[in-house]
């Protein structure tokens, strides 16, 4: 009975062992590890430290511990975790690159083979405390016209919070801020590009670039650009029935003030502000049958001046008061006109032909230029008094621009030499100074006075049958690129001289500016065109 009874107690004891044996490493009764997590230590805006406590590995070896933390409760390791060791015990973790100010949740974790157990969660808000302004720079400004330009900035450094606005801002003022115009260009660091519009032509403006983060906004440093002149050029263009078209080319886009069924053209351009103001011809059915009437156009819109065989050769604007100059049959003869405001006065008798071909205002004094008796007179009124420049004993002259610069009144046009040819004169307080030898046929059509008192005038020369436009600065002659040109018009603005006149291409006649002798065709040259008046503003 002994013998019996021990053999059964020896198999029941190996049965009871074979429970308890471990396969592959694992108990088949292990579980999950039990863990505990840290209090939440020196907090910092970017930093912390916690950790936790693994009290038991649940039966299977601790592969894996540390912390997770995220914005949301509860975090995982799939997010933003600490990898600290293995085995059970206490442990320490660093969490970093956190955002300053923010509130996050935290859980320490352990891992064995079964899964992976979290502790509780513990939330903390990392301090506002370091963070500074970004720290860029402001691009150099580029593609400038008449009213846009490119900017744009280089953020080295957000400060250490995040960029949330950035741009570039500008105003006519040193150190502009995002209180005044500014694009909004993204966020973030690096380099960025800014697209800046709504400019005023000849306008110097100040550029910074800007970057916006928690704690605030920074500049780049203070650029400064001047956008371009906007150039206003009047003129005609016939269209496909051989009919003038009155025009307007701003930077060479041109403006149609005429429908094209009857013969229209623009002599003068004057900008005010905002208005821009043309004067010409255009014609219409009159008492004695289809004439030239005296035409203003301001943005556009037409009025009519004169009545029947009349027109209208340069306009000036002085505060709200619109100058006219030019001429209106009397039945028999021209009479030069002055318009002002529409109301027009006469400056000679209408005993002979007359025409006022140009007006300038200097304070209250206004000042007309244009010829009398038949075209041999050459004459200057001030406030409707005449003075003779040149009463034609060698024949034909006349009076072309007026330019008043201080107590000086300069004068350009031509007088007859009576050596076969015309003189290009220029007056100044009615001095007479010729540009040209009298051998030729010459004319000087407009005459400019720069800031700095340098004297240029535009005309032309025919030498041998070729017809060369001139500049003359200070009586010394440049010629106008192109063939059979001509300089209508001049004017000088920070250094450049812009003229308008002709030239011919492939036989065509075509309207041209140059600015800086540089010659722009503003017509299509399939059919004529002429340009007579530049305005630069």
């Amino acid at each position: 009975m002994k013998s019996i009874f021990f053999v059964l107690l020896i198999i029941a004891g190996v049965s009871c062992q074979k429970e308890f044996s471990v396969e592959n490493g694992t108990s088949s009764s292990s579980t999950l590890p039990v863990i505990t997590t840290a209090t939440i230590s020196s907090i910092t805006d970017t930093t912390a430290i916690s950790g936790g406590n693994i009290s038991s590995d649940g039966g299977a070896a601790i592969t894996a511990r540390g912390v997770c933390w995220s914005t949301a409760p509860n975090p995982v390791i799939t997010g933003t975790h600490t990898q600290d060791g293995t085995g059970i015990g206490s442990f320490i973790s660093n969490i970093s690159s956190l955002t300053p100010g923010i509130t996050y949740h935290v859980r320490a974790y352990a891992t064995n083979s079964v899964g992976t157990a979290y502790g509780g969660d513990s939330l903390f808000t990392s301090l506002p405390g370091t963070a500074s302004l970004p720290i860029l720079t402001t691009k150099t400004i580029t593609a400038i016209s008449s009213d846009t330009a490119a900017g744009g900035g280089i953020i080295t450094s957000d400060g250490g919070a995040s960029i949330t606005t950035r741009g570039v801002c500008w105003s006519i003022s040193p150190n502009p801020l995002i209180t005044g115009s500014h694009t909004l260009d993204g966020t973030g660091t690096g380099s960025f590009n800014s697209a800046i519009t709504g400019l005023s032509s000849s306008t110097t403006y100040h550029v910074r670039a800007y970057a916006t983060n928690s704690v605030g906004t920074s500049y780049g440093g203070d650029s400064i650009f001047t956008t371009l002149p906007d150039i206003y050029v009047g003129g005609f263009e016939n269209n496909n029935a051989a009919i003038r078209v009155a025009k307007i080319w701003k930077n060479g886009i041109p403006i149609s003030l005429s429908n094209g069924s009857s013969d229209a053209a623009v002599f003068s351009v004057y900008v005010a502000g905002a208005d821009v103001y043309a004067v010409g011809y255009e014609l219409q059915i009159g008492p004695t049958g289809l004439t030239h009437y005296a035409k203003i156009w301001k943005n556009g819109v037409a009025t009519t001046l004169g009545s029947d065989m009349s027109e209208a050769n340069s306009v000036f604007v002085a505060g709200t008061d619109v100058y006219v100059a030019g001429f209106e049959s009397n039945g028999s003869r021209n009479v030069a006109r002055l318009w002002k405001n529409g109301i027009p006065s006469s400056l000679t008798n209408g005993l002979t032909n007359a025409t006022a071909l140009s007006v300038f205002v200097a304070g209250s004094d206004v000042y007309v230029a244009g010829k009398d008796n038949d075209g041999f007179i050459a004459k200057v009124w001030k406030n409707g008094v005449a003075t003779i420049l040149s009463n034609g004993a060698g024949g034909g002259c006349s009076a072309s621009s007026v330019f008043v610069k201080g107590p000086d009144v300069y004068v350009s046009g031509y007088e007859s030499s009576g050596l076969g040819g015309n003189y290009a004169q220029v007056w100044k307080n009615g001095i007479a100074t010729s540009l040209t030898n009298g051998l030729t046929y010459s004319e000087a059509n407009a005459v400019f006075v720069a800031n700095n008192n340098d004297v240029y005038v535009a005309g032309f020369e025919s030498i041998a049958g070729t017809v060369k436009g001139k500049v003359w600065k200070n009586t010394i002659a440049s010629v106008l690129v192109g063939n059979n040109t001509t300089g209508q018009s001049i004017q000088v603005l920070n250094g450049d001289v812009y003229v308008a006149g002709t030239a011919d291409l492939t036989s065509v006649t075509s309207a041209n500016v140059w600015k800086n002798g540089v010659a722009t065709t503003l017509s299509n040259i399939t059919y004529p065109a002429e340009a007579f008046s530049v305005f630069v503003k």
